[in-house]
């Protein structure tokens, strides 16, 4: 789990410590390649820190979002999913076979731009999910 010591600076910095609940879980995230429900970081985690309990990891993950160490993404149905905040970047997730992409940020900064001056909105957050048919799905 050393990836997961590469975190512990960022942690001090928001005023929290590297606990072997944090470490397991951001051990998870930082292979997981993708986004994870906290039921699947949690039976991850467990292999290798077996004490570890269900509400621990979601209250971790929710601390961690807070703090913005990691991005929690809303893909549908009331659920979210986390990963580590490392970019900014979107996502397409097909409401049919689920299939998910990431979309860079890059095209949307002229639109985030326009949202705050029209709103007064100062955009804190810059993660957003789209939804519709994938090209295989559409066939």
């Amino acid at each position: 789990m050393t990836c997961a010591i590469n975190y512990a600076p960022q942690l001090r910095a928001q005023g929290l410590r590297m606990t072997p609940q944090r470490m397991a879980i951001l051990h998870v995230l930082h292979h997981a390649g993708g986004h994870l429900s906290p039921t699947q970081v949690y039976k991850q985690a467990r292999k290798e820190f077996p004490s570890l309990t269900e509400p621990t990891v979601y209250r971790t993950l929710e601390d961690l979002a807070e703090k913005k160490l990691l991005l929690a993404a809303h893909i549908g149905n009331g659920k979210i999913v986390y990963e580590l905040a490392e970019g900014q970047h979107h996502h397409l997730i097909c409401h049919q076979c689920g299939k998910t992409i990431q979309v860079e940020h890059t095209p949307f900064k002229t639109l985030y731009r326009q949202l705050e001056s029209l709103t007064g909105y100062k955009l804190d957050s810059s993660h957003v999910t789209f939804f519709g048919l994938c090209s295989d799905c559409q066939s």
